[in-house]
C-alpha cells in the first residue's frame, strides 16, 4: 500500500496538474526513510520509496507549477499503534498528530520539498541534502574509484 497508492494517485493526478500549471501532491513517508535500520521488514523500504517517488516527482513537474512535498514524522500518536499490537505509552517523544499536520502546512507553505516535523535545525536537512549531492559527483567517473583498484 505504501508503494502502491501514493504511485498511482499521483498518477492520476498529476497530468492535469501539469496541464493546468499549477497543483500539489503531499506524500508522507516517514524518518524511517532516512534509518531503515530502525525498523524491521519492509515498512521502512516503502517509506523510502515515498520519499524518493516525492524527490523524482518534484524534479520532474516543480518547474511545471506542481509542488510536490514529502513528509517525514517520526512517532506520532495515532492508532497504528494499537492496530499493530503495540502500546503507544511505550514509545518515547511521541508527536501528537495536529503538531505534526500544522508543522507539515508550515513546511508546505515554505515550499519544502522534504519536511521533517521533529528535527529542529533546518541545517541538518541541509547538510544531509550536501552531502548526498557531493557523492553524486563520483557517479560519473568510467573507472572505480582507487580504493577499488588491484
Amino acid at each position: 500500500m505504501n508503494v502502491l497508492a501514493p504511485t498511482l494517485l499521483a498518477s492520476a493526478a498529476i497530468g492535469g496538474m501539469v496541464a493546468r500549471g499549477q497543483g500539489a501532491i503531499i506524500n508522507v513517508a516517514s524518518v524511517l526513510a532516512l534509518l531503515p535500520e530502525y525498523a524491521p521488514g519492509i515498512y521502512a523500504a516503502t517509506k523510502s520509496y515515498v520519499l524518493t517517488l516525492s524527490q523524482s516527482l518534484a524534479a520532474e513537474v516543480s518547474s511545471k507549477g506542481v509542488y510536490v512535498q514529502a513528509v517525514l514524522p517520526a512517532a506520532t500518536r495515532t492508532e497504528i499503534y494499537e492496530r499493530a499490537g503495540g502500546d503507544i505509552s511505550q514509545v518515547p517523544d511521541v508527536m501528537e498528530v495536529e503538531d505534526l499536520v500544522d508543522a507539515a502546512l508550515i513546511g508546505f507553505d515554505r515550499k519544502e520539498l522534504v519536511t521533517i516535523p521533529p528535527v529542529p535545525e533546518a541545517a541538518t536537512w541541509e547538510a544531509f541534502e550536501q552531502a548526498r549531492w557531493a557523492l553524486a559527483k563520483g557517479f560519473s567517473n568510467s573507472q572505480p574509484a582507487k580504493r577499488y583498484r588491484p
